[in-house]
């Protein structure tokens, strides 16, 4: 493209200076010719008049006399009735230019000059015109040299950009060159940049998301599909076989929400539901757990409360709580459902040392741990929760607890209070 730039426009200026240069050319020598022509004519009426004035006055004329009166390089031939002709200066051979004159006392004058000293003069104003055109020539190439950098760099470097973006580096670079064009295309190459970056980001978001909530309902089925190979007995088959379909469901429930929250993390299902349902899901899910951990998970509160919100988000959501207790936590875990305002809260707390107070205000973030884990449970649970309009917070740092705000709905049945062990 640079090359092509320069050759254009250098092209265009030789046209420029043959059509111009040439015609310059034809006239200025014609206007030298003729005006070398002029002096010659004027020169012959010159010298007659003063020979005229001489014959009037009958004055000697001679050579010697009109020497002065004649330049130096032309020839001048002066022919009086009854006298020999008189020379002045050196007759000048081949090309010539002349001028006669007639006297009034019938006299003749001739004056001659060599048509070279019109080609030298000629040759000087070509020589003058042809460094003229170089210097157009060399001040064309240098701003056509520069134009084409001021194109071709920025297209440079928007190739560069897009090769980088083909290559995974999503970062814009806002660079923009002063060329509305070339300014439109960076333009679109940095939103594209954003466009591309904020899918990847998605993308690792999903892919972590799904590997820590996938983590969990896995091995809860890998655990009751061990205890189906180990038994015998028929009834046990069919109850264990029964949970891990209903495991199986809701891990595929687990998979379609965290696909639609990787599409739009605003996007929620909402619904009405029972939240005794899916308390007592997860306290048979995580029971074999925290058994095997010597430790107890409890539930208490009002019972029968409805909320509107995703039950399998809600799952996910208690699920991230109940874990993080089993891992940082300690002692027996409480989860507890009370009513506030229109709201339906359900607390998470257990007997551990607490969260420590540098990560108090920094927990729901994500990569934020107190131990060797990802950091991405609780972040998850808080985007889960916001999805469906609720929110997730820490009400206490110790002991820990935590409380998600659902939205009620009113429901025709009696709540009870109860003090429940499940």
């Amino acid at each position: 493209m640079r090359r092509r730039l320069i050759n254009s426009t250098l092209a265009v200026v030789l046209v420029v200076i043959a059509v111009f240069g040439v015609s310059l050319v034809i006239v200025e020598t014609r206007t030298i010719s003729s005006s070398a022509q002029e002096r010659v004519e004027s020169e012959a009426l010159r010298l007659a008049s003063i020979v005229d004035s001489r014959l009037i006055s009958e004055e000697k004329i001679t050579g010697a006399i009109l020497r002065d009166q004649v330049a130096s390089d032309r020839y001048a031939r002066i022919e009086i009735p009854g006298r020999k002709p008189i020379e002045i200066g050196t007759r000048p051979g081949g090309d010539v230019i002349s001028a006669t004159r007639p006297g009034e006392q019938g006299e003749q004058v001739t004056v001659q000059e060599p048509r070279a000293a019109v080609t030298r003069e000629v040759g000087r104003t070509l020589l003058i015109i042809a460094a003229v055109a170089l210097l157009a020539i060399v001040a064309a190439v240098l701003l056509a040299v520069r134009q084409a950098n001021r194109l071709a760099s920025p297209l440079t470097d928007l190739a560069e950009t897009a090769e980088r973006l083909g290559s995974g580096d999503s970062r814009p670079r806002h660079k923009r060159y002063g060329v509305p064009e070339l300014d439109r295309v960076a333009d679109v190459l940095d939103a594209s940049a954003e466009r591309i970056g904020r899918m990847l980001t998605a993308e690792r978001r999903l892919a972590a998301d799904a590997s820590h909530q996938l983590r969990t309902p896995l091995t809860a089925l890998s655990m009751r599909l061990e205890e189906i190979t180990v038994t015998d007995e028929l009834d046990t088959v069919k109850e264990e076989a029964t949970i891990a379909l209903a495991q199986v469901e809701r891990l595929t429930d687990v998979v379609e929400r965290l696909l639609t929250n990787s599409r739009d993390p605003r996007t929620g299902s909402a619904v009405a539901f029972d939240l005794d349902e899916v308390i007592k899901q997860q306290l048979e899910e995580w029971r074999p757990a925290y058994r095997s951990a010597g430790r107890a998970i409890v539930s208490s509160g009002k019972r029968h409360l409805e909320a509107v919100g995703t039950p399998g988000a809600v799952a996910q959501v208690l699920a991230a709580l109940i874990e993080n207790s089993l891992m940082h936590g300690g002692g027996t875990v409480a989860l507890r459902t009370r009513v506030t305002g229109n709201q339906a809260v359900i607390e998470v707390t257990d007997e551990g040392p607490g969260v420590p107070p540098d990560l108090g205000a920094r927990i729901f973030e994500r990569t934020i741990s107190g131990r060797n884990s990802t950091g991405i449970g609780l972040a998850v649970a808080r985007d889960l929760a916001e999805a469906d309009g609720g929110r997730l917070e820490m009400l206490q740092t110790k002991p820990a607890i935590f409380a998600l705000f659902l939205s009620r709905t009113p429901v025709s049945r009696t709540h009870t209070e109860a003090e429940t062990v499940r």
